[in-house]
């Protein structure tokens, strides 16, 4: 009987599981007609294509898709508390959202505006500039100065609703939104007046 050379076998199978797992995943391709039918239930808050709906839910036209799949991530986690969103997002698989997140992204930015032109002056300096005297650093540090955002951490503000911006930093402000350290502490230092302000400058950005 012939004795196998166990060490020589060993070996053999361990590179060519080193070479298989070195092998790259296939880059993934959106499906965007997939993305709309299964964006469908959103409609209802989000509208058909994610622009102006009510204040109180967000714009999704344009935004970073690395950004909405990692909140609908968080909403199923529970990482970020929103019962409606956590049901919404409870039977998608991360495929799911990259495919709902590209649908939404792919529609040009939504255009806004400030409302209230007695308070785009502070609104204006806290976004360009902070308040320093606070440490609250500048708005446009993270969400850049026309207030496009980066994908995946910091979102496209400009043209969002002031409304929902005003009610999430103040969710920050109070601890109700926890999945972003960040801007619980930068909330934390600013009141409702100073955030009322920038959140309606903020829509206006173009």
């Amino acid at each position: 009987m012939k004795l196998l050379n166990v060490p020589a076998l060993v070996l053999a199978t361990l590179v060519a599981a080193s070479a298989h797992a070195a092998t790259p995943a296939p880059a993934f391709k959106p499906d965007l007609a997939k993305g709309q039918q299964l964006a469908a239930t959103c409609m209802a808050c989000h509208t058909a294509d994610g622009t102006r709906g009510a204040p109180a839910n967000p714009i999704l036209q344009g935004q970073h898709p690395e950004y909405l799949v990692k909140q609908l991530i968080e909403f199923k986690s529970g990482k970020r508390k929103n019962a409606v969103m956590a049901g919404m997002a409870a039977g998608l698989s991360e495929e799911d959202m990259k495919h709902i997140a590209a649908f939404y992204a792919s529609k040009p930015p939504v255009k806004g505006f400030a409302g209230n032109k007695d308070t785009v002056a502070k609104g204006e300096a806290i976004w360009r500039g902070g308040i320093p005297a606070k440490g609250v650093p500048a708005c446009a540090a993270c969400h850049g100065p026309a207030g496009s955002g980066m994908p995946a951490q910091y979102p496209r503000i400009a043209g969002q609703h002031a409304a929902y911006t005003e009610a999430q930093m103040n969710a920050f402000r109070l601890g109700e939104r926890g999945n972003n350290a960040q801007m619980a502490t930068i909330a934390g230092k600013m009141n409702e007046r100073e955030i009322k302000a920038v959140s309606d400058f903020a829509a206006g950005l173009r």
